[in-house]
């Protein structure tokens, strides 16, 4: 270990307050150092007869942050966290903690055994272990709900929200604010007041006083359980913190401790958490380009520029206004631009009545964005952003307008889904190097995923301009290389290819959508048809009655929007609701029929297998071509922007956890059945013979 990275603590004495002072950069975690850090600096100020009252308090951007996630799964190291925090717990002077920036998982669970708790306005507290699929493992079921209660306590463990300080003294979760930028005075002063009114060493652990009211009513966690249902559907973890807090209503404090550590050791050894914690350094990972230094110029983007202002452009441009980044929305009639501002100020405002922010930060956003008929308007522009339709010449087009009216080192990229980067920046551009793709997804305002493509001649700058935008923007980045489809879509591709094999074998389009719904993506293939709209991309002209969509189409069953699609819909009570549709099955079985095949029975397991096993199966091949950097990389793309489930961690994790000579031997078993142009990708076949797996 570096000096760098081993942490300082200091025990400064002023009048009779000890102040241990805490560092251990960049963000204080508690690692095993740390905890040693934390226990000897208390058994220290616990035997010096002048502290009459301690303050613990930590340098640099953040009071102490959670537990050390790369410790898991390893052999414990000594002290535990719970020698840590008994030392401040049990000492026989008060202890104060002084927060400032954010006190998270382990690190509010170490202020909870703190007698008191002070904070400056801008901290935050939170309890967001839920989201690695864990529970707080270190008494954080025990004591929140004794100091805010039940119901507060169930919905900061359950939501794993960060909590402003303002609302935590409101809850009770601190005692005091301090002026910002004066913690470390403001702490001395409340431990005096401490002193001075001679306060009692106040233990959460033995403050029942919130709870009583809750064991009258045991309903409250069959609510809880009830109005989460479809939010928490398959994730053991919600499951595992309601237990703890009920526990902590109905049993003693020493149970209540016992039950959580029994859970927590249960869920931290799952898959699910396991898979969860893959995703969350998945993300970190896939912003790591391994050719472009850390240290590439980008361009400094104060102007965005975006072309397009339909659902998508529209979207987009609320992305750069939410951080304050001034936009221009470029249209070719003026009644088109109107309609796009006009659905964006809308957005915005049923977000202020949802009370997201204030009708006065409406108009600050709306503010940013100007709308303009002239390409000309982008001339002082630093990143534009192309968002029409999908059409190579009218893309091309557009390209060879930017490239005559943007001015030098400006980021041009298109929102392409599928088509060729590298023909649009080479055949319509003397700048092909500026040239990005930045593929949004729909509701560009509210998905965190961005595919960053890079096309042949894309430069370290503009990849790195667009990796770095990405982040301000809060979108989740992967990049990828130029391929049809890029990464999400291609592998959304092999997949819709068995599905619709499977319909014209025998499955229904809901026996499959079921499946994949059970596996525990939101919706199944032709369910997420009918709500894009079926004919999207179908003309009447062309239409040749070939497909199942054709014939959809022919008979104006257009999906959602018109009520009728691969499922009849029928509205009640306000809730849009999809049924099997009798119309669907006959034109299958008359297009069977057209086509000499004879249904058959198709199980569950096989219905699952060639849709996930085909998706895998593009994955390796997509790797084997250099089309994404790493497996991990193909999983951020399908668990941020194509709903796939977390704790399933991504398709080709997933592909782990079965055995990659399983998916193999699988594939191979379903032979002709996979399809005509079907093939196993030679890297998934050998890393299947030498035993590998894509996430090591």
């Amino acid at each position: 270990m570096t000096a760098a990275t081993v942490p300082a603590r200091s025990l400064a004495i002023e009048g009779d307050i000890g102040v241990l002072t805490l560092s251990y950069p960049p963000v204080n975690a508690l690692s095993q150092v740390m905890r040693e850090a934390i226990v000897e600096g208390m058994r220290e100020a616990n035997a010096n007869p002048a502290i009459k009252a301690v303050v613990l308090i930590c340098d640099g951007r953040t009071f102490l942050a959670g537990a050390d996630i790369t410790e898991f799964g390893k052999p414990p190291k000594a002290p535990s966290l719970r020698e840590a925090q008994d030392q401040i717990e049990n000492a026989s002077k008060p202890v104060i903690a002084a927060i400032h920036g954010t006190a998270l998982g382990g690190g509010l669970e170490v202020a909870l055994c703190c007698h008191y708790r002070v904070a400056v306005p801008s901290a935050k507290c939170g309890l967001p272990e839920v989201h690695l699929g864990l529970l707080p493992g270190a008494g954080g079921t025990q004591r929140l709900p004794r100091i805010v209660g039940v119901e507060q306590a169930l919905d900061m463990i359950l939501n794993g929200s960060h909590v402003p300080a303002k609302k935590c003294l409101e809850m009770g979760l601190v005692d005091a604010l301090v002026p910002e930028g004066e913690l470390r005075a403001g702490a001395i002063a409340f431990a005096r007041t401490v002193l001075a009114e001679n306060r009692p060493l106040r233990k959460v652990r033995d403050n029942d006083d919130k709870l009583i009211a809750a064991r009258a009513h045991p309903e409250i966690f069959a609510n809880v359980r009830q109005a989460n249902a479809r939010k928490f559907r398959g994730f053991p973890a919600p499951e595992a913190n309601i237990q703890c807090v009920e526990a902590a209503v109905n049993l003693s404090f020493d149970e209540g401790l016992a039950t959580e550590r029994r859970l927590f050791t249960e869920l931290v050894a799952g898959t699910p958490s396991i898979a969860q914690r893959y995703a969350f350094f998945a993300e970190r990972k896939a912003t790591k380009i391994p050719d472009v230094p850390d240290d590439t110029p980008t361009v400094k983007v104060a102007k965005v520029g975006i072309i397009g202002a339909g659902t998508m452009g529209g979207g987009i441009a609320m992305n750069f206004a939410n951080v304050g980044i001034p936009v221009v929305l470029v249209e070719t009639q003026q009644a088109a631009l109107d309609r796009g501002l006009a659905v964006v100020r809308k957005n915005y405002e049923n977000s202020a009545k949802r009370g997201r922010f204030t009708s006065e930060q409406v108009e600050q956003r709306m503010a940013l964005l100007t709308g303009s008929l002239q390409m000309e308007s982008l001339a002082d522009c630093d990143l534009v952003i192309e968002a029409v339709f999908e059409n190579m010449a009218v893309k091309k087009e557009i390209f060879g307008k930017l490239d005559r009216i943007c001015k030098p080192g400006a980021v041009l990229a298109t929102n392409t889904s599928a088509l060729d980067v590298n023909e649009i920046a080479s055949a319509a551009t003397s700048r092909p190097e500026a040239v990005v793709g930045m593929h949004f997804f729909s509701p560009a305002n509210v998905m965190k995923l961005l595919e960053v493509v890079r096309g042949a001649e894309t430069s370290h700058t503009a990849l790195a301009t667009a990796m770095q935008i990405a982040k301000k923007i809060g979108k989740v980045a992967a990049v990828s290389g130029v391929c049809p489809g890029f990464i999400g879509n291609r592998i959304l591709a092999a997949r819709s290819a068995q599905a619709q094999a499977m319909v014209l074998e025998g499955a229904m389009p809901w026996d499959i959508d079921q499946v994949l719904y059970d596996f525990g993506l939101p919706m199944g293939p032709f369910a997420m048809s009918d709500l894009a709209g079926l004919d999207i991309g179908w003309s009447k002209e062309t239409s040749k009655g070939a497909t199942i969509r054709e014939r959809l189409c022919e008979m104006d069953r257009r999906g959602q929007k018109n009520g009728a699609g691969y499922y009849d819909y029928e509205v009640v009570d306000g809730t849009r609701i999809a049924k099997p549709s009798e119309v669907t099955r006959g034109i299958i079985r008359d297009l069977m029929g057209e086509q000499g095949k004879v249904a058959r029975e198709i199980s569950k397991e096989e219905i699952l297998e060639r849709c996930v096993y085909a998706m895998v199966n593009e994955g390796a091949k997509i790797l084997d071509e250099g089309i994404a950097i790493r497996a991990s990389d193909i999983d951020v793309v399908w668990v941020n922007g194509y709903g796939w489930p977390v704790y399933r961690g991504g398709p080709m994790f997933y592909a782990d956890t079965v055995g990659l000579g399983t998916v193999v031997e699988k594939l191979k078993g379903y032979g002709g059945r996979m399809g005509p142009g079907f093939t196993v990708s030679p890297l998934l076949e050998r890393m299947a013979a030498e035993g590998q797996r894509f996430t090591k």
